[in-house]
């Protein structure tokens, strides 16, 4: 290939996996970069943000997105930029144009109230227009490698190869070591009250160009359009939904890990935590993922009550704030909901050993019922091997997420009501038919089947213990990438 179509963007759309490779491997020389030099300052990043390879694998990200469907406020899509005059060539190609020539400028963010599960309060959703989408893949996929390198090891949440149970594992761990006391909060309103001047002032340590500090900050201060059609100035917040706001909340967030992080240091290894504790003192491991953590005490209640003060206070740094009612501390023989589980010590069966247990909280239960409830309550025309891949499709997913907890008599139980909800619907579907006759023509033995779709058994899912990886977890950019050139 000729050097000039390296930075063809037509060639790079007919070339994916090589626009891909070139990001990777310019990700790992950041990343290995940053890692080296904690204090490294990068100037000169605008450049691969307007990158014909960055804005392509940005465009492909934003393509395969869910929300490639939902238009911002210039009431575009992915789909209509495809089949536009130009194309996605033309578009990439202007972008770059505005980009480079630093004309381009971020529109407001169309808002949108969607419910908040089982509270009937509303949460605000912002649909940037599918142009922002992209500039702000491509200012993260350069962003990332960077700020990971500085990001603790007890952040779990929008993170790269991190996943919740991760989280989780780290809870267990440190739970059976003697961390039983627990200060579990949540953050209002995150992405809403995130101090703009905070967040820029950590995005400055490792950023120094200033073209991309603009960029930022242009994105920041992008303005809403709310459902009545009332543009507003954002004064704080990264809007939730763009594809930048996780990676920013997570750089505000750092200085509540950092906190906790260098209270963890202090103490050189186990022994003289140990000591520090012996003379009345107490140790903390901080757990988060996003905006939702859990503080694990080593220590008396009075230790964990006082995180009260000394975390609002560390918090309201960055312009945030406790949620009240979603705060509390407790015991973990009492045990929490943490991230759709329920994590509490019991006495082993049989025995008298203690464990910390893992399973599906009430609340996971009663919204995976629901989702269940309300498709079977649907309209009985569709076939029924159409309903059974749709809850298929659901209930795996469900789970697979929890196959690392014991959640065995979960499955079960979720599994009776599905039978008992789908022998309903079949009822209702079939309201003159003897039910000897619709179970021959729907069940395979006991368990619904129709023109060869069985429906998915939750019991058949096999349990298996999630293996904590501690400060293992490996990055994308840790091996040894080649940039592909021809």
């Amino acid at each position: 290939m000729p050097e000039d179509a390296l930075v063809n963007i037509g060639a790079m759309l007919l070339t994916p996996f090589r626009a891909g490779q070139r990001v990777l491997g310019m990700q790992t020389k950041l990343h290995r970069w940053a890692a080296a030099d904690q204090g490294r300052r990068f100037d000169d990043l605008y450049n691969l943000v307007a990158d014909p390879a960055f804005l392509v694998t940005a465009w492909s990200r934003v393509r395969e997105n869910r929300g490639a469907r939902s238009a911002g406020v210039d009431k575009r899509t992915a789909g209509s930029i495809d089949i536009s005059v130009g194309g996605v060539e033309g578009f990439l190609e202007d972008l770059r144009a505005q980009l480079k020539a630093r004309t381009f400028r971020p529109l407001p963010v169309r808002q949108r109230k969607i419910p908040k599960a089982n509270t009937g309060k509303l949460r605000s959703l912002g649909i940037p227009t599918v142009a922002d989408r992209v500039v702000q893949a491509a200012l993260k996929l350069v962003l990332e490698p960077i700020l990971e390198a500085d990001f603790s090891a007890s952040s779990y949440g929008f993170r790269p190869e991190r996943r919740a149970q991760d989280a989780i594992e780290d809870i267990r761990k440190h739970a059976r070591e003697g961390y039983v006391w627990v200060f579990e909060a949540d953050i209002a309103f995150c992405f809403d009250e995130i101090d703009h001047v905070a967040l820029m002032d950590r995005l400055r340590k490792r950023v120094g160009d200033r073209r991309v500090l603009a960029l930022v900050k242009a994105f920041l201060k992008a303005g809403l359009l709310d459902e009545d059609g009332i543009n507003r100035d954002t004064h704080t917040g990264t809007p939730q939904g763009g594809i930048l706001s996780p990676l920013l909340a997570n750089l505000a967030l750092t200085h509540l890990d950092d906190y906790f992080d260098t209270r963890w240091d202090v103490h050189r290894n186990r022994w003289t935590r140990y000591r520090h504790r012996q003379r009345g003192g107490a140790t903390y491991r901080l757990v988060r993922y996003a905006d939702d953590f859990a503080i694990l005490v080593h220590g008396t209640r009075q230790h964990a009550d006082a995180l009260w003060e000394e975390v609002a206070e560390v918090l309201s740094e960055v312009g945030l704030r406790l949620a009240p009612e979603k705060t509390q501390v407790v015991h973990i023989d009492d045990g929490f909901d943490f991230l759709g589980f329920r994590i509490q010590r019991h006495r082993q069966k049989g025995s008298d050993r203690t464990f910390i247990y893992t399973y599906p909280s009430k609340n996971s239960m009663a919204k995976v019922k629901r989702k269940v409830k309300a498709v079977t309550q649907q309209i009985t025309h569709q076939p029924a091997d159409e309903l059974f891949l749709r809850l298929t499709r659901m209930l795996r997913g469900w789970a697979r997420y929890f196959r690392h907890g014991s959640s065995s008599k979960a499955y079960s139980d979720l599994q009776n009501y599905m039978w008992w909800r789908i022998w309903s619907w079949l009822i209702h579907k079939h309201p003159r038919t003897p039910k000897r006759q619709i179970i021959r023509r729907y069940y395979n033995g006991w368990w619904p089947e129709h023109n060869g779709v069985k429906l998915y058994q939750p019991a058949t899912m096999t349990i298996q213990r999630y293996r904590y990886r501690g400060t293992r977890i490996p990055t994308p950019w840790d091996k040894p990438i080649t940039i592909a050139t021809a």
